[in-house]
């Protein structure tokens, strides 16, 4: 059973930048889709960014140009750098596949964007 674990959440002003790490155990990434997915306080989780075995990229259109997604898949780890930050990215993000396992759900990272 694959284990996920986000990290490198933190407090960044408005228009800095910031990287997310999500490593996996008990299990291989290899040949799976890997994705980035954010709750908002009050609002359902959504799908920000996914990125395939083969690196073909999907986003949601709110972060085109400012959030990458990068795998490697011998570390087992994936990505997600994100720049240009905006108040409206606070959330906690969390990686999972895509579609998502749901027992491999982790704790996820907190971002916080202050103006």
């Amino acid at each position: 059973q694959v284990q996920l674990v986000e990290s490198g959440g933190d407090l960044v002003e408005s228009g800095g930048s910031l990287g997310l790490s999500c490593s996996a155990s008990g299990g291989r990434i290899n040949l799976r889709t890997m994705a980035w997915y954010r709750q908002a306080p009050g609002k359902e989780r959504e799908m920000v960014i996914s990125i395939t075995d083969g690196n073909s990229v999907e986003y949601l259109p709110s972060v085109a140009g400012r959030f990458i997604i990068v795998r490697d898949n011998a570390k087992n780890t994936a990505y997600l750098q994100m720049n240009n930050l905006r108040l409206e990215d606070t959330a906690v993000y969390y990686c999972n596949f895509r579609p998502p396992e749901p027992s491999a759900w982790g704790q996820g990272t907190q971002v916080t964007i202050s103006a």
